[in-house]
């Protein structure tokens, strides 16, 4: 169950974020925030933007120890991960991004294949001062992470990949399962004419509805965030570089992973398809199916994440709680 301070919270974003829906038909871009700020409903947690090539990334960082880097999805931002940042502080240096084009980060004219994304994000966290990260992906964040860790084998500690197979190792074979693979990767300008501002909401809640709770998605917040036409083509354009992802994956496949990799799917949705997929190019996968949820496990269920994440990013030999046994280090 989400504790009440949480809902509280979830409740102030909601009703801010339902008075930029309204304005949304005249918005353009999401502002930036400046360096150092406090972050509303996070305490001890500041935002600002980092300089990386093509453009500044936002981030978000708080908390003190190892650095735990989240990369979240889409059709969201770095507020999806609001629910297990506080929890997460306690043991790791915990740093959420906007990918660049998405949030508000600036949006670059080129490079959203995830090698360059991952690049572009590898500069903005070691421009806070990092050189190692475990890092936590979910959706479109698995495929950014997964490069950085296969091409810098030095720098990831471990990773835990949720709700994603990888580009060219059963990815494709969910294209079918939903229309919106096939609609955003469509060439420009296919779905930025079909797709309007006012069916945003259409849209993305047919996305969140992949989620078992349904009510647990901040979805005004999204809604807001992809509201700008050029937010929305920049998550098209992350989807237009998927078959090259895919190529360049399984031309590397021979770089396997060894550091643990969590493969986290949710109970009502990939489950241990996540682990499937990550078993051809990574010798160490842990089968993880977060109970009562569906695709959006952070939002979902984000107790037994946050305990499988303490547990998997910290100490060898520490012992696991209920139902949290293949989280184990």
């Amino acid at each position: 169950m989400t504790p009440a301070g949480t809902w509280s919270r979830r409740l102030a974003r909601v009703a801010a974020s339902a008075a930029l829906v309204v304005g949304m038909f005249a918005t353009t871009a999401a502002a930036s925030s400046g360096d150092g700020t406090q972050v509303d409903g996070l305490t001890g947690f500041t935002q600002g933007n980092v300089a990386v090539d093509g453009g500044t990334v936002h981030y978000v960082k708080g908390g003190s120890g190892p650095a735990l880097l989240l990369l979240h999805g889409w059709p969201q931002t770095w507020e999806m991960w609001r629910d297990v940042m506080p929890e997460l502080a306690r043991k790791h240096t915990v740093i959420a991004l906007d990918l660049p084009g998405l949030g508000t980060s600036s949006i670059p004219s080129a490079g959203y294949d995830k090698v360059t994304t991952a690049q572009r994000v590898r500069q903005a966290v070691r421009a806070l001062g990092h050189t190692k990260v475990g890092i936590i992906g979910h959706d479109l964040g698995v495929l950014v992470a997964y490069p950085w860790a296969r091409d810098y084998p030095g720098e990831v500690s471990r990773l835990a990949v949720i709700e994603s197979p990888l580009s060219g190792f059963g990815l494709e074979d969910l294209y079918g399962v939903s229309f919106h693979f096939r609609f955003n990767s469509s060439p420009a300008p296919i779905p930025e004419r079909i797709m309007d501002t006012e069916d945003v909401p259409t849209y993305l809640g047919m996305i969140f509805d992949f989620s078992y709770r349904k009510d647990a998605i901040d979805r005004p917040t999204f809604y807001a965030a992809y509201a700008s036409p050029a937010r929305r083509t920049a998550g098209y354009e992350y989807y237009r570089a998927m078959a090259g992802d895919a190529a360049n994956n399984q031309a590397n496949a021979s770089k396997r992973l060894t550091i643990p990799v969590a493969a986290i799917g949710g109970q009502h949705s990939f489950g241990p398809g996540v682990a499937a997929s990550f078993s051809q190019v990574a010798d160490d996968v842990r089968t993880v199916v977060a109970p009562d949820a569906g695709h959006f496990v952070p939002e979902e269920n984000p107790a037994f994440l946050t305990g499988c994440a303490l547990l998997f990013f910290g100490p060898s030999g520490a012992t696991p709680g209920p139902g949290l046994g293949d989280c184990a280090p």
